[in-house]
């Protein structure tokens, strides 16, 4: 079996969701085999060497069952987007417990879709290594930094290897000034992937999910340990992305944008 493609299949969750569903077209293309899940119908035609499954990530003996036989989880499904708390709370924490109940299991190391709105209410000015102050902005946020914390007591109590990534905005062009900081294109979303599953070891880590964009907010992470370079950049849409910004100054403030300002009361600026 070729080096760059794993001795075990990998279960990727919420494959419906766009990221999802590039990710099980590329790795499936490089020869990977992969069980897809999903709550929602896949919606392209499933790629060759992979089996699709509708589940609910509340169902943990379903997860239980998916995972068996696999040696890595890509835990991309849950809630994506801001939320009220009791949407959020059963697949983001619930389902995320499912899932670290079935690495452990299985001896599996898990690949975390965390967010960038795990850390969103520090300032722009302001450049964040990976052991930052989680400040989310939101209950999605929150959610995301709670999913790095169970991975964290996953690692030191069970072993189990896990690598997170504070996704910034994965998308497939820059759609506004933000993104030329925030910016991951799908190809170093699957490059990192293949790198997190690849790796020799990884034990808990944290990687900043963002293209080598050179007005990034963020810096040291644990990229080098996995072997994982980004090789597109935001920097070829910065003359087109001049002026796309928002009218409101909590907006612009903040490295979360627009997360930032939903239901947002407070009457003076945070200290």
């Amino acid at each position: 079996m070729s080096e760059n493609i794993p001795a075990k299949p990998v279960l990727l969750t919420g494959a419906s969701g766009n990221l999802g569903r590039s990710l099980a077209k590329d790795l499936a293309a490089a020869g990977w085999t992969l069980v897809l899940t999903d709550i929602a119908p896949f919606p392209d035609p499933v790629p060759p060497g992979c089996r699709f499954v509708r589940a609910d990530l509340n169902d943990g003996m379903t997860i239980l069952r998916l995972a068996e036989g696999c040696g890595m989880i890509l835990h991309f499904g849950g809630v994506s987007t801001e939320h009220p708390f009791e949407t959020v709370l059963g697949p983001n924490i619930r389902g995320l417990h499912h899932i670290y109940e079935a690495a452990r299991r299985e001896g599996a190391r898990v690949l975390f879709a965390s967010s960038n709105h795990s850390i969103g209410f520090h300032e722009r000015s302001t450049k964040l290594d990976d052991d930052c102050e989680f400040r989310p902005d939101g209950f999605y946020g929150l959610s995301k930094a709670y999913g790095e914390l169970m991975g964290r007591l996953y690692w030191y109590k069970h072993g189990v290897e896990n690598v997170n990534v504070r996704i910034g905005s994965c998308f497939p062009e820059v759609a506004d000034a933000r993104m030329l900081s925030t910016w991951l294109s799908y190809a170093d979303l699957t490059r990192l992937c293949m790198r997190a599953t690849l790796a020799e070891k990884t034990g808990h880590c944290v990687i900043w999910g963002a293209s080598n964009n050179s007005r990034t907010y963020w810096g040291h992470d644990s990229r080098e340990a996995i072997g994982w370079l980004p090789q597109d950049s935001a920097d070829p849409f910065a003359a087109q992305m001049q002026g796309k910004v928002s009218d409101n100054p909590v907006q612009e403030r903040y490295q979360g944008g627009s997360y930032t300002v939903m239901d947002y009361t407070r009457k003076t600026p945070a200290p």
